[in-house]
């Protein structure tokens, strides 16, 4: 098996896995619905990647992340659709339209803001040459959230939403507003457990995570980039819980929730600034 910086050769192997008879049974199996997932999770992994500042992982994710566009685009070729030269073509084609400034003649120089009006224009135009292209639906109503990505994580979407609705006014007025509707909504859960109804708790909690999400934006804080921090954290500490009770011998499952529980909390105050000082035990 030769190696290549070709991305010819990456195609080739996509090819050779999804050709019937010779190729890979699982990669045969695949189809665009089934490898969505993944590709959504790579995105994710390149994110992580970078947050961490990891650039030799950051170079392997995002080989992870091309190979999801040969893949998609070498099921669309196998029906006639379009192929990876294709997707390469288009967005050239995008990017090139949406700076006129650089690959195209211009008197003087643009400011960063002239950049940004440009930019929404020409993405504005090609929605309509989008929507000009797609069939006719009769009655339809032009929403104000119709040009919000569908495909977006539901935090990303959430505060998508949100925002979109503030433009016209329909906005909560301060962050203390929106700390009312979440205690509201957590009532609303404990109502629905007394009830045990399963459908109404996954409606309700759906209305609690969408009045957080409203809270992080309120408050100027990134949901996703805060849940992830708090993953962290998690891990950090139950990490502590394991490696303590191995330590003593032990396994997670002959521990108590109440050893777990002290453990945690012996985690959370090592985590404390050495500066910090429990008031009442100077």
């Amino acid at each position: 098996m030769t190696h290549s910086r070709d991305i010819s050769r990456l195609l080739e192997i996509m090819a050779s896995l999804r050709t019937p008879g010779s190729g890979c049974p699982w990669d045969l199996e695949q189809d665009f619905a089934t490898i969505a997932p993944y590709t959504i999770e790579e995105a994710y992994e390149v994110a992580d990647a970078i947050a961490r500042g990891d650039l030799d992982d950051l170079r392997d994710e995002l080989g992870d992340l091309l190979l999801q566009v040969v893949f998609h685009a070498r099921m669309a070729e196998e029906q006639n659709a379009f192929d990876f030269g294709d997707v390469v073509e288009a967005i050239s084609r995008k990017m090139i339209r949406r700076h006129p400034h650089v690959f195209a003649d211009q008197d003087g120089r643009l400011t960063p803001s002239d950049v940004k009006g440009a930019w929404e224009r020409i993405k504005a135009e090609e929605k309509v040459e989008r929507a000009a292209r797609r069939p006719a639906v009769e009655n339809s109503h032009k929403s104000l959230l119709s040009d919000l990505k569908a495909g977006q994580p539901a935090l990303a979407r959430a505060m998508a939403l949100q925002r979109k609705a503030s433009t016209v006014g329909f906005d909560w007025n301060d962050p203390h507003a929106v700390l009312r509707k979440i205690r509201e909504e957590a009532d609303e859960i404990e109502a629905a457990l007394e009830r045990g109804d399963a459908s109404e708790l996954e409606s309700e909690t759906g209305d609690l995570l969408f009045a957080v999400v409203n809270m992080a934006r309120h408050v100027g804080v990134d949901p996703e980039m805060a849940l992830r921090g708090t993953n962290a954290k998690f891990e950090r500490r139950f990490g502590y819980i394991e490696r303590a009770l191995a330590s003593r011998g032990r396994s997670l499952s002959s521990a108590s929730l109440e050893e777990m529980d002290s453990l945690w909390n012996e985690a959370k105050a090592e985590e404390r600034p050495a500066s910090y000082v429990i008031p009442g035990r100077e």
